[in-house]
């Protein structure tokens, strides 16, 4: 999937308008990237979310298309306003950027987008993408993120398709052990689970349920 810049399409200004805007102390996409949302007290907490829920709700699918064809920033912040606002339209484009894995940063919020969605469907694009990426123990891109939807997905939609993944000494534990010797850290699938579980609930906290 080729990069493009949305001046190419006639859509230049969605990045100062979406993607580089400040509501805080930091351009959008790095608040989002940080998490910073998510922790008590922050200052900005009620402005930056009154923002990205109405331009979530307002952004025409044009503009995420053209946000969601350029580098890791863009395609960041168009899953999370996609995520926020339910757009389940995006859903199979969602699923080939997640598979793809083109770009850094961004597979976490394809991942809160699929959780967002909540249904079976997502969970069988987070299933595919572990069963792709699990076995890659060179690999450290967005399985944790992934693993973490799918369990949230399980619990609201009383499934288990995790668990072939969780279960002693299965593809997760023998990823995390690869990984590990790689330098990167291990994260319990309840850890991750819960860190989906606080995505989610930030954005139900302040949108429709």
């Amino acid at each position: 999937m080729p990069s493009q810049h949305p001046e190419e399409t006639g859509y230049g200004y969605v990045i100062e308008r979406y993607v580089t805007r400040k509501d805080s102390d930091h351009p959008r996409y790095l608040e989002l990237n940080s998490a910073r949302v998510l922790r008590p007290g922050w200052r900005h907490a009620k402005r930056f979310a009154r923002h990205l829920i109405r331009d979530a709700a307002t952004i025409t699918d044009a503009e995420l298309e053209a946000l969601l064809a350029y580098e890791w920033r863009s395609r960041l912040t168009a899953a999370w306003l996609i995520g926020v606002d339910r757009r389940e339209s995006f859903r199979e484009r969602i699923g080939d950027l997640l598979l793809a894995s083109e770009v850094c940063y961004s597979g976490g919020a394809y991942c809160f987008a699929l959780a967002r969605f909540g249904t079976h469907a997502d969970a069988e694009i987070l299933t595919a993408y572990l069963d792709r990426y699990l076995p890659r123990t060179d690999l450290h891109y967005d399985q944790p993120d992934a693993l973490g939807a799918l369990l949230h997905l399980d619990a609201r939609l009383g499934t288990h398709h995790a668990t072939r993944f969780t279960q002693p000494a299965g593809l997760w534990d023998h990823w995390g052990e690869g990984v590990r010797r790689l330098g990167y850290p291990s994260h319990t699938p309840a850890e991750l689970r819960r860190w989906t579980d606080l995505h989610c609930d930030f954005a139900n906290g302040w949108t429709r349920p």
